[in-house]
């Protein structure tokens, strides 16, 4: 699903305008960056949370030539899976 259907699918489920559900969606997507950004985990109950990953810099091996790089220390973020969820999928 791309972020254009996603955004018609919230306008149809909430009874919205396109341009309201792209603002709900861009919304939801700023303020879950900000949080991980801060380092704070973003919890919906029943869906699932996003949690910042930090990962150390280290040394890694170039697959086609064999060459040891230095990789610098970065950030992420994993999704956990919510019991509801899981329990949607799998039914």
């Amino acid at each position: 699903m791309t972020k254009a259907e996603l955004v018609s699918e919230i306008a149809d489920k909430a009874g919205l305008n396109r341009a309201k559900a792209k603002e709900a969606l861009d919304a939801f997507i700023a303020s879950v960056s900000t949080s991980l950004k801060e380092g704070r985990e973003v919890r919906l109950v029943g869906f699932g949370s996003f949690v910042p990953v930090t990962r150390a810099a280290g040394v890694a091996r170039n697959p086609k030539t064999g060459e040891r790089v230095r990789r610098p220390a970065s950030q992420s973020c994993r999704f956990r899976v919510g019991e509801a969820l899981k329990t949607t999928l799998n039914s």
